[in-house]
């Protein structure tokens, strides 16, 4: 995709370890950020503390624990000549309650649920979303939700609702190791067979 500066946000228990595991990054030809969270506050919340990291550039935010096969630089080409502000992946799957679940129209995105219990179709939200830098003033706006967060699907809904989200379908295989303990023995042996 192109992406020599990444910008890693990590919990105040773990931020140690990956410092001293990937170090500056200039061992992979990048260069490395970090910053902390220092409360659970949700994935929108992690994304506000790279405000001054984005400066005005569109952006790839990817969720560690998420594995993806496809190779999403086309998409990201083309968002960041497009005039969207925001693009998902999606990805169909056998249990999308799990997630945040695109209701289509017309062959069109409409809205986004979080973790809907009776889903609108089977195409999850996957954890890798392009964004450019006015997302901060959006995030800026969210109320926590119930479970005390702020929601990277509020971000994402609200891009839905104003018509400037675009989306990709995902054919290749996609894991979210955070999701289960099926989910992370289903990525274990995904790549104990491709790499």
């Amino acid at each position: 995709m192109g992406i020599k500066s990444i910008l890693i946000v990590s919990g105040r228990g773990h931020a140690g370890h990956f410092l001293e595991l990937l170090g500056s990054g200039s061992q992979f030809g990048l260069k490395f950020a970090y910053e902390v969270q220092e409360e659970a506050g949700g994935i929108a919340q992690a994304l506000g503390l790279a405000r001054d990291f984005i400066d005005s550039d569109k952006f790839a935010v990817m969720l560690g624990d998420n594995v993806f096969e496809d190779d999403l630089s086309d998409a990201f080409n083309e968002f960041s000549n497009s005039e969207k502000k925001a693009h998902v992946f999606l990805k169909e799957v056998v249990n999308p309650e799990h997630y945040g679940v695109a209701r289509f129209e017309a062959g069109n995105v409409v809205e986004i649920l979080e973790k809907p219990p009776v889903p609108p179709s089977s195409f999850a939200v996957t954890g890798c979303y392009l964004y450019s830098a006015e997302v901060f003033d959006q995030i800026k706006t969210l109320q926590p939700s119930a479970r005390g967060e702020l929601e990277i699907t509020d971000v994402n809904d609200f891009y839905v609702k104003n018509r400037e989200m675009s989306y990709s379908i995902l054919d290749g295989f996609w894991g979210d190791c955070g999701e289960s303990i099926d989910g992370l023995l289903e990525v274990a042996k995904y790549l104990q067979s491709n790499l």
